[in-house]
């Protein structure tokens, strides 16, 4: 690593700069009204190939691009404009270690909410171990916020922006404040959605169960990883399908997944007791979750870009 974290340095509009002098017009619409986009993409250090490795960095482009488009902001760089740009900031870190990177678009300027231009990017790495303390959690304490997941006809969650989090802002402050470790979103609907940033599963007499796409979630490309793996690994049976709240108080293993926390174990739900360990389905998937991502399974290299 060549600085330390409160200087590292960061891309921002074609530059890469110490995070210290990175600008933004304060009056901006992005400042005013989280009018940005984003994606937090995961860089693997492989230490046996002396290999940095960024994961399924094309798919999380994919993704940017949709919500760019959804939220009608110029389409101002092409796939590789970004990928120079991600690429040239993390080699200037020189960073040998695990990473996670923030890739966002903004409207920088003087407009209004409903400003489509001038579109900015700024993208910062971080070591994994300086990330938020709730990504580096074993297990979770989770409860049932009284918050209710945002859906498709008022705020999309299907686009990955600024605005979007306060839903789960709220929601985590909430389950904080009541001593637990997180929480987990209901829908309109009244069945499981997803945890503040994350996607749930559980594990029902050997079947891997996950709410649809359609019921409030993130087009997770950490979920369908997983389901991928499960699959075609692992030989389990998968089932996307609506989920009841108290099939989470009976469920044999249960766990929030994403980009930042990987896969971590739900150990118990609104104080129903699920598990005091990693369970045997969930601890088989985080295990290959990992071969893959460090490139250790020959198959999935595909998914991996090489940094240096």
């Amino acid at each position: 690593m060549k600085t330390d974290v409160a200087n590292r340095l960061i891309w921002l509009n074609g530059e890469i700069v110490n995070v210290n002098d990175a600008k933004i017009n304060v009056l901006s619409p992005t400042s005013q009204f989280g009018l940005n986009v984003f994606e937090g993409i995961r860089c693997y250090w492989n230490e046996k190939e002396g290999q940095l490795y960024a994961f399924r960095l094309d798919d999380h482009f994919k993704r940017l691009k949709q919500s760019q488009k959804l939220l009608w902001m110029e389409d101002k760089y092409t796939v590789a404009e970004l990928t120079d740009a991600f690429l040239s900031v993390i080699r200037a870190n020189e960073y040998k270690e695990d990473i996670a990177v923030r890739q966002t678009l903004f409207v920088d300027g003087f407009g209004s909410w409903s400003s489509k231009e001038s579109v900015g990017m700024f993208i910062s790495p971080i070591p994994k171990a300086k990330t938020n303390p709730e990504y580096n959690k074993k297990g979770l304490h989770c409860c049932i916020s009284s918050w209710q997941r945002i859906h498709d006809n008022a705020l999309s969650p299907r686009i990955k922006c600024g605005a979007n989090y306060i839903n789960s802002r709220m929601a985590q402050l909430e389950a904080l404040k009541n001593g637990y470790d997180t929480t987990i979103f209901l829908n309109k609907d009244g069945k499981v959605a997803e945890g503040p940033g994350s996607c749930l599963f559980m594990v029902k007499n050997g079947t891997l169960v996950t709410p649809l796409l359609t019921d409030s979630v993130l087009e997770s490309i950490t979920r369908d990883t997983i389901i991928r793996i499960a699959k075609e690994i692992l030989q389990i049976p998968v089932m996307e399908r609506s989920v009841d709240r108290t099939e989470l108080y009976t469920c044999d293993e249960a766990f929030l997944c994403g980009s930042a926390m990987e896969i971590t174990p739900i150990y118990s739900v609104d104080k129903y007791a699920i598990s005091e360990e990693e369970g045997a389905i969930t601890r088989k998937l985080h295990e290959l979750y990992l071969q893959i991502v460090t490139g250790q399974i020959e198959e999935y290299r595909r998914w991996l870009t090489a940094i240096y």
